[in-house]
């Protein structure tokens, strides 16, 4: 038997923390999916499921969304399908085919992980538990797309992303169907009321903002002042950087949802 260990309140043992609070990390399944899970200490106030960009993997955002487990919320990191342990070839996607065939089947998923976790995290609560989402780049697409699909969701952060989704490299039959059937900037009228957060950066090579970021603000904007919430959408662009998430652009993700929780 294993002597018990004593540790000093004045030095206790380094754990992963925020502002001083632990939190735990562990991978775990839902509905098929392998994800990691910051776990704050604190009791759990909401969750946020956090989506990935291309080329990427799960492990890429541990610690990222940490801040918000000092806050009660869990960050939930899905591998995205065709990535990380889900890695597979495709033959006959071609390069974008295949970045639209892993955000649809992201899409097509997303119901089934978020009843699981609701219930694995919200089962002993008087109240549903809120769930947000954040995506960057191919992961923005997702939660672009989630924010008029799935109305569990409180919130959504699209970061480094666009909702202008047009693709002639893109034919095979069903990605070109969900481009066609999810374009946010076509169906933009579905997403209010759903609090969404856009931004981008204004040296975007990727996705320029007069081509992207403009176009996809102003039909959100339409859309949620139609709907008779305006302030239900925001939008935001961080000067001089590029195609990533930047530090303030994450903190202010984080800031948001934060904030829409405790309102």
């Amino acid at each position: 038997m294993t002597a018990q260990r004593l540790f000093s309140p004045a030095d206790p043992p380094a754990t992963t923390n925020v502002g001083g609070l632990p939190y735990s990390v562990s991978r775990r399944v839902f509905a098929r999916v392998p994800c990691l899970v910051e776990l704050p200490s604190l009791p759990l106030r909401g969750l946020c499921i956090v989506y990935h960009g291309a080329g990427a993997a799960k492990e890429g955002k541990l610690g990222v969304y940490s801040a918000l487990t000092a806050g009660g919320v869990a960050v939930v990191i899905p591998d995205a399908p065709l990535h990380g342990e889900r890695a597979l070839n495709q033959p006959g996607l071609n390069a974008r085919e295949f970045i639209w065939e892993s955000a649809r089947r992201s899409v097509a998923e997303a119901g089934a992980m978020m009843t699981v976790l609701l219930t694995e995290y919200g089962q002993n609560l008087q109240h549903r538990l809120p769930v947000y989402a954040v995506g960057s780049s191919m992961g923005g697409y997702v939660a672009l797309s989630l924010a008029r699909s799935e109305k569990r969701l409180c919130g959504v952060a699209a970061l480094i992303t666009s909702g202008v989704w047009q693709e002639p490299d893109v034919n095979a039959p069903g990605t070109r169907a969900f481009l066609e059937g999810q374009r946010p900037n076509t169906h933009a009228a579905s997403a209010p009321p759903t609090p969404l957060f856009l931004a981008s950066g204004d040296r975007d090579p990727t996705f320029p903002l007069e081509a992207h970021h403009e176009p996809t603000a102003a039909a959100l904007r339409e859309a949620y002042a139609a709907a008779g919430c305006p302030q239900n959408f925001s939008e935001k662009v961080y000067p001089e950087v590029g195609h990533y998430t930047s530090k303030k652009m994450r903190d202010d993700a984080v800031t948001w949802i934060l904030e829409h929780l405790n309102a």
